[in-house]
């Protein structure tokens, strides 16, 4: 798992206005919380941050006033519109401690002919991982299944010292079989000799 490094100033102007202008200098407001310290309230660079979350669960070193903290990102709120990030919270963690996230499912190979369709039931699976060895995405191999097939969370294999934070009966995808299309021609032709 990647860590990466930016540089956090503390802050203390609050509300929708102090957000706006940390906004305008190209920063992204947010909050540090976590072990049972106070939250912190941060000044984050706008574009790293943005680069830094395209990775899931990426660990991030912070430099704060001097001092050096590990945090992974909690909830992001970005502008529904434009996509831009408004606020960010991160979790607090330490190294070998464990923590709780949600890693995406990637699913391989082809189903078996015939028009099926596969439905993630899950998009992500809840794992609970040390916070410097989350992994990135969690891969399934789908190659064959046919329909009614259905893959459990216990039935993913995943990388040692991570373990389900859900329960291991879960369906995490399921093959949902072709619906078959009406003919619409025979309903047509059946109202064309009632009128004749």
């Amino acid at each position: 798992m990647s860590e990466v490094k930016l540089t956090a100033e503390t802050r203390n102007e609050f509300g929708k206005g102090a957000a706006r202008r940390i906004r305008r200098e190209n920063k992204v407001p947010g909050v540090l919380y976590g072990h049972g310290s106070d939250p912190v309230h941060l000044t984050l660079p706008g574009h790293d941050l943005m680069m830094a979350l395209k990775t899931p669960n990426v660990l991030l070193s912070l430099d704060l006033d001097g001092k050096t903290e590990l945090a992974i990102p909690k909830a992001v709120q970005r502008d529904p519109l434009k996509g831009f990030l408004e606020h960010v919270d991160l979790l607090l963690v330490k190294r070998g401690e464990k923590v709780t996230v949600e890693i995406p499912v990637h699913t391989e190979g082809d189903l078996a002919p015939g028009g099926n369709l596969l439905e993630h039931v899950l998009n992500a699976l809840p794992v609970e991982a040390e916070a410097t060895h989350i992994p990135e995405t969690v891969s399934v191999s789908v190659e064959g299944l046919e329909a009614g097939a259905s893959i459990l969370a216990k039935d993913i294999t995943l990388p040692n010292g991570v373990t389900l934070a859900v329960d291991e009966d879960a369906v995490v995808l399921q093959v949902l079989a072709a619906q078959a299309e009406e003919p619409a021609a025979e309903g047509a032709e059946g109202e064309e000799s009632a009128e004749a």
